[in-house]
């Protein structure tokens, strides 16, 4: 039922096993759903600034990276914090969820169902040996989520019942809210006992055969749309800081915004990050702070890491797309054929290559990037 095995091995990077990057090891923390409290914050921030380079950088599965961690004691601060549960889980944790989800629009509110997930996921030993790239999502309706290319994905169509999509398509299997997790569990653990060496199940011949027996509705084909999540949004902001960077002093702002206007005493005060790079901040009207804007063109250039931080790229891309305008096209630079970061959305392919990129194809010298993006802005 499996497709031609992959040739190499699985290395999605964790917090164990660390990614060697030109800039350092590369660790990169699980957060399910995107759901991280202010607390937590205030300890990545901390790990940042004392272990690694001094920023957290946001991930398009919504969990976030720490770079150049030379330093030891990572594993222990992000145990100590709760967020490591499971070490032997640590990298199978990719779970999206609505990061709007009960806050504005959608047709049912998934909050909590990411945690639900991901407490029984650690329970079951079996799953921790799914692929680091295997992706879980709970989309409310709307359609955000739904097409990140997850595996397995739950997409609410009343308040209190969903379908199961399996790599973004319809299965037609019906599934009530309270019973999702153990749904998509079921299978996962499927996929696990039959895959082979395969690492998604879009790679899998017949993916319907990780279904349980049972009646099944007809397949609707849904649209899917990108919701930056950024803006204001009834009793919550989000908020874009560029090419995903968060200084420490960054997080702590969010950090100290979101407590102030959670009630008294404070609870666990949640923030979420998005698959999209940007944060969601509950309760929060208004904030102040440089390099955090609530303008969606933020996240109209995207770009992967670039020189000096790897080793592949053939340019330094963010100090390439820095000075450019957002107008409307939405462009994501890499600095190499691999296109690392590339978002899952419609955009302007900009490769490096020879001292210049290539854009949707041609070649364009640095010096002419923006005639180059202005010209796609207008066709």
């Amino acid at each position: 039922m499996s497709s031609p095995a992959r040739v190499r091995a699985d290395a999605c990077p964790g917090v164990f096993a660390t990614h060697d990057a030109a800039d350092g090891p590369l660790a990169r923390v699980r957060l399910p759903g995107g759901v991280v409290t202010a607390e937590r914050l205030r300890v990545l921030a901390a790990c940042a600034e004392d272990l690694g380079d001094g920023d957290v950088h946001l991930t398009s599965r919504g969990n976030v990276q720490l770079r150049g961690v030379t330093r030891p004691g990572l594993a222990k601060r992000l145990t100590e914090a709760g967020l490591l549960p499971s070490p032997s889980h640590e990298r199978v944790r990719n779970v999206l969820a609505s990061p709007l989800s009960g806050l504005h629009g959608g047709i049912a509110d998934v909050r909590g169902l990411a945690q639900a997930l991901d407490a029984a996921l650690c329970a079951r030993p079996v799953l921790a040996s799914l692929p680091g790239r295997f992706l879980f999502a709970f989309d409310d309706g709307r359609g955000d989520v739904a097409g990140e290319g997850a595996d397995v994905c739950w997409r609410a169509v009343t308040p209190s019942l969903g379908t199961i999509l399996l790599a973004g398509v319809d299965t037609g299997w019906r599934v009530p809210r309270e019973s999702a997790v153990d749904a998509m569990l079921t299978v996962a653990t499927a996929f696990v006992e039959t895959r082979g060496a395969v690492w998604r199940i879009a790679e899998l011949t017949e993916p319907m055969a990780l279904l349980p027996g049972g009646p099944r509705e007809r397949p609707v084909d849904r649209p899917v749309r990108v919701d930056p999540a950024v803006g204001r949004f009834g009793s919550a902001i989000g908020v874009a800081p560029r090419f995903g960077r968060l200084t420490a002093a960054q997080l702590r702002v969010v950090a100290d915004a979101v407590e102030r206007a959670a009630p008294t005493p404070v609870p666990a005060t949640p923030v979420l990050i998005t698959p999209w790079r940007s944060v969601v901040l509950p309760g929060v009207t208004g904030l102040e702070a440089e390099g955090l804007s609530l303008d969606p063109a933020v996240l109209e250039l995207t770009a992967c890491i670039g020189r000096p931080g790897c080793a592949k790229s053939l340019a330094d891309v963010r100090a390439d797309a820095a000075p450019l305008v957002p107008g409307g096209v939405h462009a994501h630079f890499a600095g190499c054929a691999r296109r690392c970061g590339r978002p899952s959305g419609a955009h302007l392919d900009v490769v490096a290559e020879g001292g210049g990129y290539r854009v949707d194809g041609r070649w364009t010298p640095v010096s002419r990037l923006a005639e180059a993006l202005a010209r796609k802005e207008t066709s």
